[in-house]
Order: C-alpha cells, then sequence, then structure tokens
C-alpha cells in the first residue's frame, strides 16, 4: 500500500474518531448542565473542558500525521534481481584466465544462474569465510561478480 494511500485511510478515520468525539462531547455537555446544580463552578464543567481539550488536541495530532504522511513520505521500492540465462560461450569468456579456485565459484555462481548466497558459496566449497571473501574480492575486482548486502549475508550476483 502506498503511504499516500496510509496517509489519507488515517485521515478518514480521524474525521469519523472526530465526529464521534464532538457528539460524545455534546452529550455529556447537556448531561452535565442538567445534572450539575452549582453552574458554572461546578467542578464537573471543568472536567467537561479538560475532557474537551485532550480529545480534540489528540484528533488534530491524528489529522497533522496523516497529512505528514500524505505530503512528505515518500515510497520506497523494492527491486528484485532476476536471474540470467548465461550462454555456453558467455561461460567460457568469463572462466578464462582464472586461477582454479576462482574458476571453481565462478561455476558455482553460473550454475546458480548468476545469484547466490556468499554462505551457500561456504558450505559448498568447504573453504573458509575470510578465504571464500578474498576470492570473491579478486573476481569482484575483474568485474565479474557484484556482492550486494542482504541482511547479515550477502549475495553474490553475476555481471
Amino acid at each position: 500500500m502506498k503511504n499516500k494511500h496510509v496517509g489519507y485511510l488515517v485521515l478518514g478515520l480521524t474525521l469519523v474518531f472526530f465526529f464521534v468525539v464532538m457528539s460524545f462531547n455534546y452529550a455529556l455537555q447537556s448531561i452535565v448542565e442538567v445534572s450539575c446544580t452549582h453552574g458554572t463552578l461546578c467542578p464537573m464543567h471543568a472536567t467537561v473542558q479538560t475532557q474537551q481539550i485532550i480529545s480534540y488536541g489528540l484528533m488534530g495530532l491524528l489529522a497533522l500525521v496523516s497529512l505528514f504522511i500524505i505530503f512528505f513520505m515518500k515510497d520506497e521500492t523494492i527491486i528484485q534481481e532476476s536471474k540470467k540465462e548465461i550462454s555456453e560461450e558467455e561461460k567460457q569468456k568469463k572462466l578464462e584466465h582464472l586461477d582454479d579456485e576462482e574458476r571453481g565459484m565462478m561455476n558455482i555462481i553460473i550454475r546458480e544462474d548468476g545469484s547466490v548466497f556468499q554462505s551457500s558459496i561456504v558450505k559448498e566449497t568447504k573453504l573458509s569465510k575470510v578465504k571464500v571473501t578474498r576470492i570473491l574480492d579478486r573476481l569482484e575486482g575483474k568485474s565479474l561478480i557484484e556482492r550486494k548486502r542482504r541482511g547479515m549475508s550477502n549475495v553474490v550476483i553475476l555481471k
């Protein structure tokens, strides 16, 4: 749901609550006028006035929040990377001039359609995390791969 729609939803609910609070305050005011025999010196008048200030203040705050959401909050877009189809020619081109370790990592990435978690590479190759990171650094330096942070792990993507 877009932020603008959420803002309009909150603003609509605020208006509904505003009319409910107005009717409640009107009913409360009429009850106090009927039941209070001391006039305006009755402590119930002060209580009604305090209740009105609080309720209308909260309605105003809700309205301001909804207007802020409508006009100032930007929508976030989530981009999902699509896996690439890699031809045999491209595979051979990418594997030229690589040592055995780099070639092994590239084969894993290519086999996984161009996108794999770094932790999966560590598990599959049975190399240490540090060794895998260093090899991936070299591949990244050669502009063959790209690593992107996803939570607490990296996704290795074929360029």
